[in-house]
């Protein structure tokens, strides 16, 4: 039975400290006993066993012991809302669905159009954020709406043995048993 991932950092923790002061022999005795407990490949193993719970010295008197630990991940505010993705999403059909790199050039001059002929409408503030939006923006805004018209599952052709189904085909010029047999050499 395999350790949980938990369990594992334990031992690690708890191992590191010997392995780093162990001389070579008492260090390949060590790594084959984590790698017997751990499951890890060796190389992995003596990568976690000399950088785990290292020291590092940021300055003269500043040491920081650094530990494997996962960081939190950030939060920001999202800055585009549902109102701009639905609208990014309806001038992405008008222009039957162009890539993020070539609609947002086209915004400056496609939105004042669009308003002017009634096919498009939005508020100001929406409106400012389409006209700043950068196109990795608008790639990852669109990114749930292309799902939705990518093709899934299987090919519909299936490769095949060639000669089974096949017609046979006759050469132009037959050749008999003996003329085959023979050669003018």
């Amino acid at each position: 039975m395999r350790l949980t991932m938990k369990a594992r950092q334990e031992v690690t923790k708890a191992t590191a400290g010997q392995y780093r002061g162990a001389s070579k022999k008492q260090k390949s005795r060590i790594l084959d006993q984590f790698i017997a407990t751990t499951g890890y490949s060796r190389w992995y193993a003596r990568l976690l066993l000399r950088h785990e719970g290292r020291r590092v010295q940021t300055d003269k008197q500043t040491i920081v012991v650094v530990e494997r630990k996962s960081r939190p991940k950030r939060k920001r505010a999202r800055r585009y809302d549902e109102q701009v993705q639905a609208a990014l999403v309806k001038l992405w059909r008008i222009m039957d669905y162009i890539c993020g790199k070539r609609l947002q050039p086209m915004l400056p001059e496609l939105l004042p159009v669009l308003e002017r002929f009634n096919e498009f409408s939005c508020d100001r503030e929406t409106r400012a954020k389409l006209l700043r939006i950068s196109a990795a923006s608008i790639d990852r805004l669109l990114k749930p709406e292309r799902r939705k018209y990518e093709l899934r599952g299987r090919a519909g052709t299936k490769p095949g043995t060639p000669g089974k189904s096949s017609p046979t085909v006759e050469s132009s010029t037959p050749v008999s048993p003996s003329e085959g047999s023979t050669s003018p050499m």
